[in-house]
């Protein structure tokens, strides 16, 4: 049995067992047998059940030098305008960030930081003010056609299935509607759209997919709906899925499922993933590596044993600090996220920060830096924090 401050996350065995379950009913997939057993520094929550085995898992698969990332954005800027009509906000605020093949990478921080801007720009959804989305190494274009094609290799998973998936609609009609939309060269080597509706829901994990298509979404358990979501994704053979909080709304019986899955497609096809989330152990459990944003801009980036186990940004510290069994005095920030219309001068987190209204930072000589010196940007490869305590 795992001791106090242990968790173990879903195995990258691929999950043979099927949910035939037509009416609305837990997801029954088994339990995972072999998992990342979670440092006492934070634990994961609501994810998969604990398990009796301890066995390491497979390295992280990192970006490596002369290998080209799948997906990058490069000093990314969105800025929208502000609530009263003055100024600009800041929603994406200078932005490098890389996705190897093969990788996920866990996008994390509290509401209102960035987050699912980001992620839109990444799918193509949201045009960027200024700077670069690029896919494989080459710029994407915002023309129509080339749009559309760049969306179906980088597919987007939205929070909520229910708000996803229309209520009037079957689970084949749901599934096949990107196929409908990118036409005939979206079946690849299938015969028919039949076949291809069928094998994504399989490799999504409802199987038998005929038990399946002739429902409406009403009938499926929380984490049916998302394995449906996540299906009309992986008919259109993506290279990357873009998650935005993909298990926030479901029950804690069902999101390691969902997470055992994701890190199958993984195992199984190479797929490679964004998951936006505020949950730090979902990060722990699933990512390679973690970036850390805060106020438009990431503050914090490394492995996720890295950044975890060892943070050196005072924001990623007090985030971890809440998480249960951290081991550690919860930190309370003060105040509230500022506004992305008005960043503050200095460094964006100064007026919360712990070791400013502590002395720390006085008695460390930097809080004049702190208070007028910007962090540059972090760069998109290797350790980093933008903190002038953190040298």
């Amino acid at each position: 049995m795992t001791t106090p401050g242990q968790h173990t996350v879903p195995d990258r065995t691929p999950d043979n067992t099927p949910d035939t379950t037509p009416e609305k009913a837990p997801d029954s997939t088994p339990e995972p047998k072999t998992g990342r057993i979670l440092e006492p520094q934070v634990r994961a929550v609501g994810s998969a059940d604990e398990t009796d085995t301890g066995r390491s898992p497979e390295p992280p698969r990192e970006a490596t030098p002369g290998r080209t990332p799948v997906l990058s954005v490069r000093d990314l800027h969105v800025s929208f305008r502000s609530r009263h009509g003055r100024g600009l906000a800041l929603a994406v605020d200078g932005v490098d960030l890389d996705i190897a093949p093969g990788e996920i990478v866990a996008l994390v921080g509290e509401s209102g930081c960035g987050k699912s801007t980001l992620a839109r720009a990444l799918t193509g959804l949201v045009k960027p003010t200024s700077g670069q989305v690029l896919q494989n190494g080459k710029p994407v274009s915002y023309k129509a056609r080339a749009l559309k094609a760049y969306r179906r290799g980088v597919q987007l998973v939205l929070q909520d299935p229910t708000g996803a998936l229309n209520p009037r609609r079957t689970v084949y009609e749901a599934v096949a509607e990107g196929l409908r939309i990118h036409g005939k060269a979206a079946l690849g080597a299938f015969a028919d759209e039949k076949s291809k509706v069928a094998d994504a829901l399989s490799r999504a994990g409802l199987r038998p997919p005929e038990r399946f298509v002739k429902l409406h979404p009403h009938l499926l358990s929380g984490g049916q709906r998302q394995r449906v979501v996540i299906a009309g994704a992986l008919v259109l053979d993506p290279q990357v899925l873009v998650a935005d909080e993909p298990v926030a709304s479901l029950d804690a019986s069902v999101r390691g499922e969902i997470l055992r899955l994701l890190l199958d497609l993984r195992a199984d096809a190479g797929l490679s993933a964004l998951v936006v989330t505020h949950d730090l152990g979902l990060a722990w459990n699933i990512a390679d590596r973690v970036a850390v944003m805060y106020l438009g801009r990431v503050v914090e980036t490394g492995t996720v044993e890295e950044v975890l186990t060892d943070p050196q940004h005072p924001y990623t510290k007090a985030l971890l600090s809440v998480v249960a069994e951290s081991g550690t005095e919860p930190v309370i920030l003060s105040g509230e996220t500022p506004d992305s219309a008005a960043i503050p001068a200095g460094c964006r987190f100064h007026p919360r920060c712990p070791l400013v209204a502590s002395g720390e930072a006085e008695r460390l000589g930097i809080l004049d830096r702190c208070r007028t010196v910007d962090p540059a940007p972090l760069p998109a490869e290797g350790r980093h924090a933008a903190c002038h305590a953190a040298g």
